[in-house]
């Protein structure tokens, strides 16, 4: 099916064939809560025999967003509790947030800001909130890095990005920008010339951080749009979530991680999913991905081995859950775990 335009309500989800007209009703009262975005090139990647495809999985919206859990919080990750003003998040001491744009080209089911993110969300930050931001940033000497997050900051255009990055080199102390985004996967022709220059500046050390969850949506054009940005010189991460249904298998995982290091893309995070609304669906236990990730052990590189984090609800910042290695077993020593599970004694039993 050759989709041409984005997807951006229920009836379009309905002639692309991406929903059944009798789910019409119930999937509006989804999208009255939540946004639905599709771009084509996601549209594409859908296999539409497959009641279990996990690109679809992703961005079509389920009537099971609508059953929330007691334990989940329109802001599961603590935003609010570390703004100290519209736009920044200062939840490290070294590190901040900058959210200069509150919609993204797709909608994921399983955002964990999926509150704050879409037309019904927080907007784009107006002139006065920006000089705010930026005043915030030059007053905190300890601000090493910036983030640029939202929302997704690949949406703006590149005049937006030259400007915002032009303003941040002149702030001395700020050493590293990083971008968080899915352009290069959901849009990857928006990753053209223009939009690189625009993300350099002068002694700033950039980072972009793409979020992909399963191998396929790594496309060759998407390869294209990562390797354009890594040839210009800006180093690329990877960001992943640990989601049921896509990508809760080692095998899976192992394929989608080994894609990134063949691009020039270092896995980095592995999130489990947080206690968003509506997403219950999604997540598995800290005991299966633990499990999961330990399955990744030797099974694939180093190079490849993403770090396995929880998000703290309530703004307590990130944890490393993966499972453990080595325990201690008294008097100095240890008994460690292979990669295929077997026990060994450190140091060594004679």
């Amino acid at each position: 099916m050759n989709v041409v335009k984005p997807i951006k309500s229920v009836d379009d989800l309905v002639k692309a064939g991406l929903a059944a007209s009798a789910d019409r009703a119930t999937l509006e009262e989804v999208a009255a809560r939540y946004a639905i975005a599709l771009t084509p090139v996601i549209s594409r990647l859908i296999d539409r025999t497959d009641p279990d495809d996990p690109i679809a999985r992703q961005f079509v919206p389920d009537i099971a967003e609508l059953t929330i859990a007691s334990e989940e919080r329109a802001d599961p990750i603590g935003d609010h509790a570390h703004s100290p003003v519209e736009g920044i998040v200062h939840r490290y001491p070294d590190r901040v947030l900058l959210k200069a744009v509150h919609v993204c080209p797709v909608y994921c089911r399983f955002c964990f800001r999926r509150e704050m993110v879409g037309p019904q969300g927080l907007g784009t930050l107006d002139a006065a909130a920006m000089q705010a931001a930026f005043d915030y940033i030059r007053g905190h000497e300890e601000i090493w890095e910036v983030i640029l997050t939202g929302g997704d900051p690949l949406v703006l255009s590149p005049r937006r990005l030259h400007d915002i990055m032009e303003t941040l080199a002149g702030i001395a102390h700020v050493k590293i920008v990083r971008f968080h985004t899915r352009v290069p996967v959901v849009d990857p022709e928006r990753i053209d010339a223009a939009l690189v220059a625009a993300l350099k500046a002068s002694g700033k050390t950039v980072y972009v951080a793409l979020h992909a969850n399963h191998v396929r949506e790594l496309t060759m054009e998407a390869r294209a749009a990562c390797a354009r940005l890594v040839d210009a010189g800006i180093a690329m991460l990877s960001q992943s979530v640990l989601l049921k249904g896509v990508n809760d298998d080692p095998d899976v995982l192992a394929a989608l991680m080994k894609a990134f290091v063949e691009i020039r893309v270092k896995p980095y995070y592995l999130h489990h999913p947080d206690l968003a609304p509506g997403t219950g669906h999604f997540r598995v236990t800290i005991e299966e991905g633990q499990e999961i990730v330990a399955a990744l052990r030797g099974r694939i590189s180093g190079l490849c081995q993403p770090t396995y984090i929880l998000d703290i609800p309530g703004g307590h910042g990130k944890a490393v859950i993966s499972g453990s290695a080595i325990r201690a077993t008294g008097d100095g020593c240890y008994s460690i775990t292979d990669y295929r599970g077997g026990e060994h004694s450190y140091p060594p039993a004679d």
